[in-house]
Order: structure tokens, then sequence, then C-alpha cells
């Protein structure tokens, strides 16, 4: 054999593969996590704490991270690159600006003109910053919205947008509202059992209020029959564009729904409680952790409260997608079954509730005439009230508390003033950017759960978006799509590859119908979530209530 040919001999390894942890890295990262605990389902809390220490988040610092942790690399560079709000950099990167705006880009800052804001700020970016897009921060009522940091500036102009540059994104107001816990004073005096709540709440027929509509009552019955210990979950990762009642109920009542949250986990005897608040409410991240504090002290909460901080991914709310985020994984959806109520937050039984679902609670469990004047109200045989974010062309939008079974058409004239001056009601979204689109002519239509099916719509969250006749119906379709193409998490390819394709088609001069239609089936019936599965019914719609208006 040719001795140049000879296999050269094999040195054992002095050292682990890939990228191993600098000392000095590994002292950034204990100095900026302090007296967090090292555990794995507080990865995406370590990733923050890094973030908010360094600007960004540097290669040694995750290498140096998952050693402490004991987790591969690319366990933690995995989940770092996952959320939107965290900026991964290779170490020899340039730091990023000390400060970045954020135009958002959802329809109804985009209805307000966020697009002419983000290209002026663009061209001629304050010195030193950068000026990015970005998915929809709860101002839809108060549009076009900014977020300068953590700030967030409603109502955004270049002028007001300099204003803060200067003096600082005016302070929220005082958050904390009153209240005194007594229905929970009650349950643990044992004045009130879990099994009048639980009767109560069935009087009531109160449904989950997030979106998919399911009967609460029925909710905790599942959870009851699983064996202890049991969860709760708060999500209150509210990010669809033109959501934003959940930021109400925690601006005007934090009490009421940490007292909701308090009595449904003492009905089903959780072991512990955990609130998943996007990272955009910043503000809302503050006072929960001082009113949270003021429960334990007080002993009024007999089990822990665990408050937990989003990263920017819409996917988290959806129920499963927010357990993986709550165990320090990437937002992806689960398989189903099992649901949470059977296998949930680390494979125990949870009970997940939305918050206005639990901001309702303490009304409706104190008294059986709570529960009572509750399942009277309601119109057309609906029973019951909820609120509903309304935003878009109305003279006055917001949040608004009416009754089930309300249609469009009362929904404006009655609680929103009417159409905004010069603006005619031409078509509204009743539920969202995923529920679809519907004219004008069928908003005599009910807003309530199993009524607008039949049409390729629902309700869903209860956020209505009112389009007029100065509105591009296609335009907004392809908002929409954008936003489901970069919302997508990218687990299974009909949601993945389908979004993205959509946005394609939707490009085209002429718009293809029956690919449009084909891609749209693929994918409803293909997709992991309701994201996939949903993320064409504007199209849809357009499709079949506005074929005039389609290119």
């Amino acid at each position: 054999m040719n001795e140049a040919a000879a296999p050269r001999e094999r040195r054992p390894r002095t050292g682990p593969r890939g990228r191993s942890a600098e000392p000095e890295a590994l002292a950034d990262v204990q100095a900026a996590l302090g007296a967090l605990p090292l555990r794995r389902d507080l990865l995406i809390e370590h990733l923050h704490a890094l973030q908010d220490a360094h600007g960004a988040l540097r290669a040694r610092h995750l290498v140096a991270l998952a050693a402490l942790l004991r987790l591969a690399p690319v366990e933690v560079f995995e989940v770092a690159s996952f959320y939107a709000h965290f900026e991964v950099l290779e170490n020899a990167a340039p730091q990023p600006p000390p400060l970045t705006i954020r135009i958002c880009d959802g329809l109804p800052c985009a209805m307000a003109g966020a697009d002419a804001l983000l290209a002026e700020l663009q061209a001629a970016p304050p010195a030193g910053l950068r000026v990015l897009r970005a998915p929809c921060m709860g101002a839809c009522h108060h549009a076009p919205a900014c977020a300068l940091g953590h700030g967030l500036l409603e109502h955004a102009t270049s002028a007001a947008v300099a204003q803060a540059l200067a003096e600082g994104v005016p302070p929220s107001p005082d958050l904390a509202a009153p209240g005194d816990y007594a229905v929970l004073r009650a349950v643990q005096a044992g004045r009130l059992s879990a099994a009048t709540m639980l009767a109560r709440l069935e009087q009531t027929g109160l449904r989950g209020m997030g979106g998919a509509g399911f009967p609460a009552a029925r909710k905790w019955r599942l959870v009851l029959a699983q064996p202890a210990p049991r969860h709760l979950v708060v999500n209150a990762d509210e990010g669809e564009p033109g959501t934003f009642k959940d930021r109400h109920c925690l601006e005007t009542g934090p009490r009421q729904v940490l007292e909701g949250m308090l009595l449904a986990a003492e009905a089903i005897g959780a072991a512990a409680c955990w609130i998943y608040l996007r990272d955009e409410y910043a503000p809302l991240h503050a006072m929960l952790r001082q009113e949270i504090a003021a429960l334990e002290a007080s002993g009024l909460a007999r089990m822990p409260v665990h408050l937990r901080r989003g990263a920017g991914a819409y996917i988290c709310g959806e129920e499963t997608a927010l357990l993986e985020s709550l165990e320090g994984r990437r937002g992806w959806p689960r398989h189903k079954p099992p649901f949470p109520g059977e296998a949930g937050l680390f494979g125990l039984p949870t009970l997940i509730h939305n918050v206005e679902t639990l901001w309702w609670l303490p009304e409706l469990l104190g008294t059986p005439e709570g529960a009572a004047r509750f399942a009277a109200t309601g119109r057309r045989g609906r029973v019951g009230m909820r609120l509903l974010s309304v935003s878009g062309r109305v003279r006055r939008p917001g949040v608004v508390l009416a009754p089930a079974g309300i249609t469009a058409a009362e929904l404006i004239e009655e609680f929103c003033g009417g159409m905004a001056p010069g603006h005619r009601f031409a078509a509204y979204l009743p539920g969202g950017a995923s529920g679809g689109i519907l004219p004008a002519s069928m908003a005599d239509l009910p807003l309530d759960f199993g009524t607008l099916e039949q049409f390729g719509s629902f309700t869903g969250s209860g956020a209505v978006v009112v389009l007029s006749d100065q509105d591009d119906l296609p335009a907004a379709a392809r908002n929409l799509l954008r936003f489901f193409r970069d919302e997508s998490c990218g687990q299974c390819t009909p949601c993945r590859v389908g979004t993205a394709k959509a946005v394609g088609l939707l490009a085209a001069p002429r718009w293809d119908r029956a690919l449009l239609e084909e891609l749209a089936g693929a994918m409803a019936d293909g997709s992991i979530c309701g994201l996939g599965q949903a993320a064409m019914n504007p199209v849809r719609s357009l499709l079949r209530h506005f074929p005039e208006a389609v290119p």
C-alpha cells in the first residue's frame, strides 16, 4: 500500500464537540439571571433576562446558558430563534441600536395609516435608531400603534414619535383597580363551596371567551374527573389583529381577573396557577407582579401563582402551544388527544381559561342573583353578555360590553356611535383575522357561537373590525395573509408552505380562484392547529361574498 494513502491515526478528542462555554460568558449569564432558578421551564425567562441585560442574545451567552441548564446548545438556540422578540447575534456582530421603533402593521393600524408612518420614519430614521414593522400590539382602537422599546405609543404620528423620543413615552395610568376579593374570601371561609360554584357556572351557560366557546362548566368537570395534582393556566397572550379585550380587563379590573383565576383554582383543587402574558403588555406585567405579591403576602393565594412573559409569538395563543412555551420550548401546537384537561402542563391535568372568562367569574359565582342575571340577558335566544373589541371605521372604537346575540349593525349604531364621518359601512370581520370577512348586507346576523359558521365565518374571541366603502378588500386580505405567514410556527407543511404560497398568489394581478380554493382546502384539512386551518378564511370570504371585488 502506498504510504501516502495509509489512514491517519485517530487521536482522542480533547474536548466536547461544538462550542464550549467560556468562563467570561458564564459569569455574564449568571449575573444576568440573578436569583432566577436554573430550570428548563424558565428558559424563556432566562432569555429575557439575558437580552434585557445585554441588548441582544449573543451566541457565547446562549452556549453558556445551555451549559448551566445542562442542555444541548441547539435546544437553547432553537427556542431563542423561534420567538420574534429575541434577537440572536453571533459574537462578532455589531451591537443593535439602543432603541428600536416598531410600527404595528395589523389591519386596523394599516387602515389608520401605519404604512405611511412606517415609510416616513424609515426614510428619515431618528439618529442611531432603527424602524421596523411589527405585528398587532393590542391597541387596534387607538391605531396606528407604535412601540418605542417596551413603551407603547397610541395614535402615533411622526411628530408624536419625535416628542416621545425627546420626553419619554407618556406613563401608563395607575392600573391597579379596587377590589377586596370578597367572593374568594367566602370560598376560603367555607361559605361558598366548589360544588355551589360549579352549579352556578352551569346555570350561567358561560362559555370560553378565547375563541372556541367551549362551555366553562363542562371544562371544569373534565379536569375534575382527572386525578390530582392539577394546574390552572391563564391565557393572556391575545395577539390576533383586532383583539384587545383582555388588555382592557387587566387594565380596568386586574383584581377581578385574579380573583376569577383563584376561584377556578379553588374549584378544581389546583396545585398552582400560571399566567402567560404577552410581552407587548409591559405595564401590565409590572402591575400583575405587584398584585400577585400582595395576594401571596395576604394568604389569599393558597397555591403558587407564576407569572410568565411571552416573547412575541401569536401561535402561543393556541392552548397547547402556550403549554409548550410555559415548559421552556418553542410554541409548537401539540397533537390532540390527549387534551390539556387530561395531560396538559408538565403532563398533568390542566384547566386553561382566557382572561375574559375569568373576569366574569366573581360576578357570576358570588351570588345566585349574579348567575341568574347573566343567564337572563342576551338577544335572539342567546345567553349572557360578552366583551367585544371593536376597531376600524366606527366613530367610537373600543371594548364594548354587549349582550350575546347582538348583530354587527346594532353594535355599530348602539355602542360605537355609528360609522366614522365620511365612511359608509361596507364589510366587517366578525372574529378577527381568522374569522372571515362578511358584507354589510349580512350585518343582521347574531355575533355568537355557532351562528356564522354556515357562511364560512365565526365570531371567535369577539374582535370586530369594521370596513367602509373607502377600504380595499383585496388589500385587507393580503394584509391578513401576511400576518398568518409571518406567525406560522412552521411545524406542519400545510400551514408553513400554504401561507407563503397564498401570499404569493394574492400578489398576482389576477387571482387564480380555483388554485386558491384548492390551497384553502388543503390547509384546512392538513394543518395541525387553528392557525393553518383558518388562515384562508379571509380569502374564501372574498371569493364567496365579494366576487366583484376580487381581481
